[in-house]
């Protein structure tokens, strides 16, 4: 009887079963703390990339040399708290339209990835640029990647010291050469070249080259995979973009399983094989050193070196292409593939609405702005007229890339008196300071505060440009 009742209790207990949590799928001979030793490969596919990194590479390197107008093209101005693109000059107050760029450039980045799949992060990331440069490097001086891993293991001699030497310093002048570039967007490019190298920068300059420098050494030196993989938030979550139709490097397994190797002169359907060889190509070229033949991962960053690795590799055996290709879950399956979905129209007509805004802002935006700052130890006063004074500060921000000269005046009261300029010519993308005040006879007030409204204007035969900023006129009590 106890033994039917604890048979009952066990059938009634909650089945346990193993689950398998998913590690980056890397083979026995690349696990996780282990250095990958990438293969170079050639291909379609990586000639592509080494064309859109160099494009990459050369438009960081020269975008902070150009001169717009008799300023610096691009500049990302901390000290004057300005972003000057070009002919468009945004400041503080802009930040709604820095707001916008970067919210449209996120939507656009969902609306790639969607349809193309991470091809971002294997064709533009700074990271995989850097650390493909990198590895070019490594390959000028220490070899291919069997030799690499050859000398790595081999103990220090004089081969091994100056080829490492070499290396690190190479890496480490391309690194402060990276740094100097990525500065001379936030502070004038000549001047940040002249002061570091006649060691004249600033203490705040010289941290932020060499921390830039440093991070760079680090990141496409010695993290590479790691950043991609534990680091860069992007990975997680772009399985929230991804749909069947989304277009990713995929082993078509169908047409490759059973792997196995064979002679290029076997038939593979008599051996009761696919066309998979098992030569594992595709891992050791793989930057992240994962094997895609277990299947989508996110780890896989879409650079198609084991496409091309697979492709050099069926053409030698005399199969055809695309064992491992650009492809997406339905066609691998069989189906139809969509082109047009719900989620890829959704992004577009978001992008499509945002960038009209964006325009539509940009074309409303007043090339110059005013502030209005009151006397903050005394709201009014009485002068020796017996007129009611308020005194203010105007701050005038002239937002466009030419000198020009603006007229000044108030309403909303009748017979104001000004005291201070009416007219002053601002210099281009600089902020004029004028203090001035108003004083009204006491009999034209109403009461103990008035609204009224300064009034800009610029002093301009061709442009009319006319903008207004609310205060108030404050009696005495």
């Amino acid at each position: 009887m106890k033994s039917e009742d604890k048979n009952t209790k066990v059938n009634h207990q909650i089945p346990i079963k193993n689950v398998e949590i998913h590690q980056p799928a890397k083979s026995d001979a690349y696990q996780p703390r282990d250095q990958i030793y990438v293969r170079k490969v050639k291909g379609v596919f990586q000639r592509l990339r080494q064309k859109m990194n160099f494009f990459f590479l050369g438009l960081f390197a020269v975008l902070p040399w150009l001169q717009y107008d008799g300023h610096q093209a691009i500049l990302f101005d901390i000290g004057e708290q300005r972003f000057t693109l070009w002919s468009v000059t945004l400041w503080p107050q802009d930040l709604t339209l820095l707001a916008w760029l970067f919210i449209l450039s996120a939507f656009l980045l969902f609306f790639i990835t969607t349809f193309l799949g991470r091809v971002w992060c294997g064709y533009l990331c700074p990271q995989t640029v850097w650390t493909f440069i990198f590895i070019w490097f490594e390959e000028k001086i220490e070899g291919t990647a069997n030799q690499r891993k050859k000398l790595d293991s081999q103990a220090m001699n004089v081969n091994k010291f100056w080829r490492k030497a070499l290396k690190h310093l190479c890496w480490g002048f391309f690194s402060i050469l990276t740094a100097l570039t990525f500065a001379g967007y936030f502070a004038p490019m000549r001047e940040v070249f002249v002061d570091f190298f006649t060691f004249n920068a600033s203490f705040a300059l010289a941290a932020t080259i060499w921390f830039f420098a440093f991070c760079t050494y680090g990141n496409a030196g010695w993290m590479r995979e790691i950043m991609c993989l534990h680091m860069c938030p992007y990975a997680r979550f772009q399985s929230a973009m991804f749909d069947k139709d989304t277009l990713t490097v995929s082993y078509d397994a169908k047409r490759g399983e059973n792997r196995g190797p064979r002679t290029r002169k076997q038939d593979p359907k008599e051996v009761g094989l696919g066309d998979c060889i098992d030569c594992n190509l595709c891992v050791q070229v793989c930057p992240t050193g994962i094997d895609i033949r277990n299947g989508l991962q996110y780890e896989c960053i879409n650079c198609g070196a084991c496409v091309d690795a697979c492709n050099d590799v069926m053409d030698r055996m005399k199969y055809s292409r695309g064992l491992i290709r650009y492809t997406t879950e339905h066609e691998l399956e069989g189906k139809k593939v969509h082109l047009v979905r719900g989620k890829l129209v959704g992004y577009a007509v978001v992008l499509i609405v945002m960038t009209s805004l964006l325009i539509l802002e940009m074309a409303n935006r007043a090339p110059v702005s005013l502030d209005i700052i009151r006397d903050r130890n005394e709201l009014s006063k009485e002068n020796f007229n017996g007129d009611i004074e308020n005194v203010y500060t105007l701050k005038i921000l002239n937002k466009s890339q030419k000198d020009n000269r603006y007229r000044l005046s108030v309403k909303g009261i009748d017979n104001t008196k000004w005291h201070g300029e009416r007219e002053v010519l601002v210099k281009a993308a600089k902020v004029y300071t004028l203090p001035i005040s108003i004083s009204v006879d006491p009999y034209e007030l109403e009461g103990y505060m008035t609204d009224i409204s300064f009034v800009i204007e610029l002093v301009s035969d061709t442009d009319e440009v006319k903008l207004e900023h609310e205060s108030r006129f404050f009696n005495k009590r």
